[in-house]
């Protein structure tokens, strides 16, 4: 009988290969235990999906309750699910009332295509804006807002009519015309290595869009969810989008995602054509019984307030490092780009020799991402930082690897 690894390596299509891929068998909180029995410290959390840590156990209660009521019982819309419903209710709620519509998707790059779907219905128009090194997916629509021609140049013919900008350029807000349906931005660029937006920058990409009648669509696929320090990350601006997408952290560890508008543009969807957006398995009603709890963790455990300030721990001490040029931080989202004379390749392998789980960014060459488990204590952030310049330190002396 072939070992996994065999299989692997067979039978498993993958958009890359790791050379000695670690075989994880379980996982709880910030750790992450392989077939050897050996621990691993998760500082990415799966790319911001385990905000609350790996199995936490109210999270995985409402996961067991929910499978012992119904699974998948018909594609989206057609019946009444409490965990739908009560999750639709939670999230308008949490956001402004002009959020107050929520459909389910998938994944995130689901929720980008039916954002899309959604502006170019209600506007009538077909022209886009998205930023250069930003990420939103890899279906075909998200593929064509992506800021790097070198991951999608490949798959072209694409959506026509996408115009791409500079983030954080103020100049450039005029080249949204009358033209556009919808500008797509993340309030933080996340795959560019957590480029943070220039004060009032996203205020004014909201009022061009207000004068253009364009629809601006906040994707925040990875910082959504307490990453930095507010439940959702528009917050911090006090700019509202017209649309917003979500998934990632959204389904406590299973897959989830939505885009959310008002009542009013959502009704776009019902009509010329009817089904204007399906999916079958969308809002899946254990995943939403996940994301339920998820949400209850993170406010009640207060995992949101403390992000802040826990992000500040890692990057404090750090910033005194030799080989930091600079350390990007949004709550428990941190981008830490290291001085020219510290290989980022050499350095990763560092971090996998000291079992720690860090990952680089798409579209930032000398950065690192430090995203872990909201969960994560302070004495325990106090270990992996004592960890990260061990294992920086290791790549001056190669008889450390």
């Amino acid at each position: 009988m072939r070992t996994n690894r065999q299989l692997f390596r067979l039978h498993m299509g993958l958009p890359s290969v790791e050379d000695e891929p670690v075989e994880i068998v379980r996982a709880q909180g910030i750790y992450l235990y392989d077939d050897q029995g050996q621990a691993f410290i998760d500082l990415v959390s799966g790319v911001s999906v385990s905000n609350t840590g790996h199995l936490h156990p109210r999270v995985v209660e409402a996961i067991k309750t929910q499978l012992d009521q119904y699974m998948h019982v018909m594609v989206y819309g057609k019946f009444l699910q409490s965990p739908q419903v009560q999750l639709a209710g939670k999230l308008a709620e949490m956001l402004p009332a002009s959020l107050d519509a929520v459909y389910f998707v998938s994944s995130g790059s689901e929720a980008i295509e039916g954002a899309i779907k959604l502006a170019k219905r209600i506007t009538g128009r077909t022209g886009m804006v998205s930023f250069k090194n930003a990420y939103h997916g890899g279906t075909a629509g998200a593929l064509s807002l992506l800021g790097n021609e070198s991951l999608k140049n490949a798959f072209r013919p694409l959506l026509p009519g996408v115009v791409q900008l500079d983030f954080n350029d103020f100049h450039q807000i005029e080249l949204i015309s009358k033209d556009i349906a919808c500008v797509v931005i993340e309030p933080i660029q996340a795959e560019a290595g957590i480029i943070l937006p220039l004060p009032s920058y996203l205020g004014a990409i909201r009022k061009r869009c207000d004068e253009t009648g364009s629809l601006l669509v906040f994707d925040e696929i990875q910082m959504g969810f307490g990453r930095t320090g507010k439940m959702f990350a528009f917050e911090h601006s006090g700019v509202v989008p017209d649309i917003l997408c979500l998934a990632k952290a959204m389904g406590g560890g299973l897959p989830l995602g939505a885009f959310i508008s008002s009542h009013r543009n959502m009704h776009a969807l019902t009509h010329d054509p009817e089904l204007g957006h399906i999916t079958t398995f969308g809002g899946h009603p254990v995943s939403c019984a996940a994301s339920l709890a998820s949400i209850d963790v993170l406010i009640s455990e207060q995992l949101i307030e403390s992000a802040d300030y826990k992000g500040s721990l890692f990057s404090q001490r750090l910033i005194n490092h030799p080989a930091i040029r600079e350390v990007r931080q949004a709550g428990l989202m941190l981008g830490v780009e290291l001085n020219e004379n510290y290989p980022i390749e050499k350095v990763m392998k560092s971090f996998k020799k000291h079992r720690l789980i860090v990952d680089q960014f798409l579209f930032n060459e000398s950065s690192f991402r430090i995203a872990p488990p909201l969960t994560i204590t302070e004495t325990e952030i106090q270990a992996v930082v004592d960890m990260i310049i061990e294992s920086i330190d290791a790549v001056i002396n190669p008889m450390e690897l």
